[in-house]
């Protein structure tokens, strides 16, 4: 097997890894559902989750593929988590508040 079929092999790897994380990261509201009434996910909920999950990790997958210094992907990833982190937790609480809501 040469070089470009064992990189090949690696990165399939890799995409499959990031579609079983997501998979199981969104079983965890999944079984809270089940077993508590805490956790109240619609199906929005699972899309907007799912969507964010999958943007992010295949974000992380063409970093990795496309850039060449080690320093600089870390630094790329370290700055998408940062915005990933954000964005969930916008949607979660809200925490920058709502421009346009009522007194």
């Amino acid at each position: 097997m040469d070089k470009n079929q064992t990189l090949k092999v690696q990165s399939n790897k890799r995409l499959f890894g990031i579609l079983i994380g997501v998979t199981l990261l969104l079983f965890i509201p999944l079984l809270a559902m089940v077993f508590t009434n805490e956790v109240q996910w619609t199906m929005i909920d699972f899309i907007v989750a799912g969507v964010l999950l999958l943007s992010a990790g295949l974000t992380v997958e063409f970093i990795l593929r496309k850039v060449k210094t080690t320093k600089l992907k870390l630094t790329l990833i370290i700055v998408l988590f940062f915005i990933f982190f954000l964005i969930w937790a916008e949607l979660a609480v809200g925490i920058f508040g709502t421009p346009f809501a009522g007194n």
